[in-house]
């Protein structure tokens, strides 16, 4: 997809696939939603990004008598809510892109405004002086939301790249 909008060097992707990363398809399309009490704790706690990768793991070493059934319901339920937040944090970025753009033309503004004010016969240099700290403001806000942009471009990665290594951990226990 060719978003203007999309500030990212990643190419934007809206929606991620569960069959790109988890190779057990459900043999009951229906049982898929259905988690027992034990498989539904687990796929909160996993779905924590707080949640370091080895604690994930050492979760589901400890949640005992999980069928192949289980473990495709459980990382269902963790890419539904993992893919949400990262259309969430997309679309959090987007915005932010917009906000930036609206900057720049902001501070276009007042450059132009002060070109105009520094031309006048007689220039109003009180103006002029409040004008420049304004743009030196604005432009100072403005680097430094583009430089955390780099950052927030991250965020939809670092998802989907843990997403991929728990449906890792989860598939190497079907495979068990």
């Amino acid at each position: 997809m060719n978003d203007p909008d999309w500030p990212c060097i990643q190419r934007r992707v809206d929606t991620l696939s569960a069959a790109v990363m988890w190779p057990h398809p459900p043999e009951n399309q229906a049982e898929t939603g259905t988690l027992s009490p034990e498989a539904a704790r687990l796929a909160e706690l996993l779905a924590l990004r707080r949640l370091s990768l080895e604690e994930a793991e050492s979760a589901v070493d400890a949640t005992a008598d999980l069928t192949k059934e289980d473990y495709t319901a459980i990382f269902s339920d963790v890419f539904d809510r993992l893919n949400q937040r990262r259309v969430e944090v997309m679309g959090g970025i987007t915005r932010y892109a917009r906000n930036q753009a609206r900057m720049a033309q902001e501070i276009d503004a007042l450059r132009s405004e002060i070109a105009t004010l520094s031309k006048a016969e007689t220039p109003d240099f009180d103006r002029i002086d409040q004008l420049e700290e304004d743009l030196d403001w604005r432009a100072r806000v403005f680097d430094d939301r583009r430089r955390s942009l780099t950052y927030a471009c991250e965020a939809p990665v670092l998802l989907e790249k843990r997403l991929y290594s728990l449906a890792q951990i989860l598939a190497a226990r079907v495979a068990e």
